[in-house]
């Protein structure tokens, strides 16, 4: 089963494991979109990074500080920024100052975190309204958690709460985050969504989900829509880089300010796609995410797309393996496949668009690397099977040739111009009694073996090919399979050489008392059918037709009764073909079987 068909099996399986879609090639897709960010430019964020590093622990003590440290900051920098703790204030303060935090909660734009648990099934309503509309349930589609961990009731005066959880891939790296919850029954924003409405000053949110696909975007007051996936997950843009301070340094007035844990002990980084991160700087690029409405989305259609490019990809590949050769499959291939990877850089780059080009890729040089080595196999079977049908029959130099263009083989028969040549020892009788009358029958065989592949050698020397071995008889063409311009010239000189060389071999044979050996050569040129001949299951590379038995009848005439003398006898169709280098004698007419009209005949010689 070498043959593109077997691709076709590969390709299929191939295109199978796409749509199971099993953890390895999730993996692999979500490892390839993580570099398409590595590869955007840097952003530089007017998001600052404030850290409970190491030196704010020197400075304020033992974590978790009292809350009137939290509040001498706040009150020490201006009113117009809006500080975000990505920290819990889920329990009351151990000193009792929760109060002074709250007195400074007044003039300050400040959010808190909120936790959805499984743990408990408690939780504060949602800090705002919501509306939705598109016919769709949320709560049918958004992650829902039993219960919600959130600040303490004695900071009341906080502008709001926002949800801080994440949805990991199959290999726990954090690349989406839900921009709504589900929590003890009631809906929540997430920290970054809270951030934007206090950030744009806006009143409320609004969600449109669908029957069909879920959530559709979400949109904070009259901004733009945030298109998400259908459980409301946004993919968070990492490609940015903020500034970071040290808890207690001044914070200049008007900015964003994240504030988080970074003091070795105190918190552990989890893994983004560029890299672990502490977890506020993880809440800041999903807040610089929906700020400024980057939308990294896998389109609805992405999935038929890929599956699209897998298949016409790796066809296309086949056609170019299965019809060129490999110096020129080889670099279209590489062309091909390098067009479809760009083109999945390009529509991230432009559009933000992440289609797995990858995974098609990838088939596709399974693809080119089966078909190449199937291809491979069929050239080489053909090679050998040239070889083995022709290698007794044809020089070796010519059977390179076929095995190199297999093009100049056309199987199954066409009809050509060629020259045919018949050659058998006359008077064999007298040497067969020679050896009967012996107990020789070995030697007989030897004999004969030794004439024919003296004869042979001349034959394919001359570039012609062996048809068959008939008993002592030769039978042989030129012009097929391998074109022959002046196939007539070379059918006669080797006749005229076959009649000078059994001269030398009769003198040898007569040396060792053997009877004295003749040959007759008949030689005719003619229009006749060339091609595989016999069954499904047994054939040969022989030619038929009027001009062969012609030629057949010519050498049945040479070196008998009246045309003793002439060893070559050739036809009148032969001797119109030949070239200004051989002479003709004219040697008569003779009556062939099936043909009405006399057929001249000629004996052929050098003219030097």
């Amino acid at each position: 089963m070498y043959n593109w068909k077997v691709v076709l099996i590969t390709i299929i399986a191939l295109l199978c494991v796409r749509v199971a879609d099993p953890k390895l090639i999730e993996q692999l897709r979500l490892n390839v979109f993580d570099s398409l960010q590595t590869l955007q430019q840097v952003n530089e964020s007017d998001i600052i990074l404030v850290d409970i590093d190491e030196r704010a622990l020197e400075e304020y003590g033992q974590f978790p500080f009292s809350r009137d440290i939290y509040a001498k900051v706040l009150d020490k920098n201006g009113n117009d920024s809006v500080y975000v703790f990505n920290m819990g204030f889920t329990s009351p303060d151990r000193f009792g100052k929760d109060s002074v935090l709250n007195d400074s909660l007044q003039h300050k734009d400040v959010l808190l975190s909120s936790f959805p648990t499984n743990a408990i099934e408690k939780g504060s309503a949602p800090y705002l309204g919501f509306g939705t509309f598109g016919g769709g349930t949320p709560s049918d589609w958004l992650y829902y958690y039993k219960g919600l961990s959130e600040p303490v009731d004695a900071l009341s005066h906080i502008r709001g709460v926002g949800t801080v959880s994440a949805a990991p891939s199959v290999d726990g790296i954090i690349r989406e985050a839900p921009l709504v919850v589900m929590a003890n029954g009631h809906v929540y924003p997430s920290l970054a969504l809270e951030v934007l409405r206090v950030y744009d000053r806006a009143d409320n949110y609004t969600m449109k989900v669908s029957d069909q696909s879920g959530i559709e975007w979400i949109r904070m007051g009259k901004g733009q829509p945030i298109v998400t996936t259908a459980n409301s997950n946004l993919t968070i843009a990492y490609w940015n880089r903020f500034e970071r301070i040290s808890f207690g340094d001044p914070m200049p007035d008007g900015n964003i300010y994240v504030i988080g844990l970074s003091a070795g002990g105190l918190v552990n980084p989890v893994p983004t796609p560029l890299g672990a991160m502490y977890p506020h700087d993880v809440q800041a690029n999903i807040l610089e995410t929906v700020i400024h409405g980057i939308q990294i989305q896998r389109p609805w259609w992405s999935d038929n797309a890929e599956f699209a490019i897998l298949i016409l990809l790796s066809l296309m590949i086949i056609a170019i393996v299965y019809n060129t050769p490999i110096k020129i499959s080889a670099p279209l291939v590489i062309i091909t496949i390098s067009m479809v990877l760009y083109s999945g850089y390009h529509l991230f780059m432009s559009k933000l668009y992440l289609i797995d080009v990858v995974y098609p890729s990838i088939v596709a040089f399974i693809v080119f690397a089966h078909s190449t080595f199937n291809n491979y196999i069929i050239v080489y079977n053909q090679k050998q099977l040239i070889k083995k049908q022709f290698g007794t029959y044809l020089d070796p130099r010519q059977v390179e040739l076929l095995q190199k263009d297999p093009s100049l083989l056309k199987l199954g028969g066409e009809r050509k111009d060629m020259s045919y040549l018949f050659m058998d020892i006359v008077g064999f009788t007298p040497i067969s009694e020679h050896f009967k009358n012996n107990n020789d029958p070995e030697g007989l065989v030897l004999l004969v073996n030794e004439f024919l592949n003296e004869m042979t050698n001349i034959i394919l020397a001359n570039g012609g090919t062996i048809d068959k071995y008939m008993g002592d008889c030769i039978m042989a063409f030129w012009n097929a399979p391998l074109p022959c311009m002046q196939h007539a010239d070379m059918a006669v000189k080797s006749a005229i050489e076959i009649e000078a060389r059994s001269r030398v071999l009769s003198e040898r044979f007569c040396e060792r008392g053997l009877p004295r050996l003749n040959v007759g050569t008949g030689v005719n040129t003619g229009t006749c059918i060339v091609g595989n001949m016999g069954s499904e299951t047994r054939f040969d590379y022989s030619v038929i037709g009027d001009a062969v038995n012609l030629a057949a009848r010519l050498e049945a005439t040479a070196a008998r009764h009246e045309y003793i003398d002439y060893k070559t006898i050739i036809s009148s169709y032969t001797k119109d073909q030949l070239s200004d280098e051989y002479q003709c004698k004219d040697i008569g007419t003779i009556k062939v079987k099936g043909k009405e009209d006399l057929i001249s005949i000629y004996y052929p010689y050098n003219k030097t």
